[in-house]
């Protein structure tokens, strides 16, 4: 009886395919004993004092200078806090976000705001304001029976 036959390429593939799992396995491990973390300068949270410790406890828009504003949402099921957020036309406001809860999105419609919320973890992304009007934001990612109700806006209001 004879053997199964493997052709020697294949047996390179399998062998390399074999390699590269191995490394990405020791490269996970690596990256939980390491404690690596995501990138960015913003600090880490404790998920369970997110509704307590400032400034997500409160959160709120933050005039830093003319124009220049500072958005603290905390994302949690099935809301925004807040979920209006109203600035003058010309504005930047640089958003400041964490979940006490799961994964969620925020995206801004006709706007480059596009950026992953996670548990304690504080994601920061900045856009500007020229055009008074509504810009809707949303959770893009799915978190829940409730996911559908989530959204509110940013209202630019026009330059007094």
């Amino acid at each position: 009886m004879n053997g199964l036959r493997i052709d020697s390429y294949e047996k390179v593939w399998m062998l390399a395919s074999g390699v590269l799992l191995a490394v990405f396995l020791v490269a996970v491990a690596a990256s939980v004993f390491q404690g690596f973390s995501l990138p960015g300068d913003e600090p880490r949270l404790d998920p369970t004092r997110t509704m307590v410790d400032p400034p997500f406890a409160q959160p709120a828009v933050v005039e830093r200078a003319p124009g220049r504003y500072d958005a603290y949402v905390r994302v949690q099921i099935w809301a925004f806090v807040p979920n209006e957020i109203k600035v003058p036309a010309g504005s930047s406001v640089t958003f400041y976000l964490t979940s006490p809860d799961v994964q969620h999105g925020f995206m801004i419609e006709r706007t480059n705001v596009n950026v992953m919320v996670l548990p304690g973890q504080v994601s920061k992304i900045s856009a500007r304001f020229d055009k008074p009007g509504e810009y809707l934001f949303v959770c893009h990612e799915y978190c829940g029976i409730g996911h559908h109700l989530m959204s509110g806006k940013v209202i630019v209001t026009p330059k007094s």
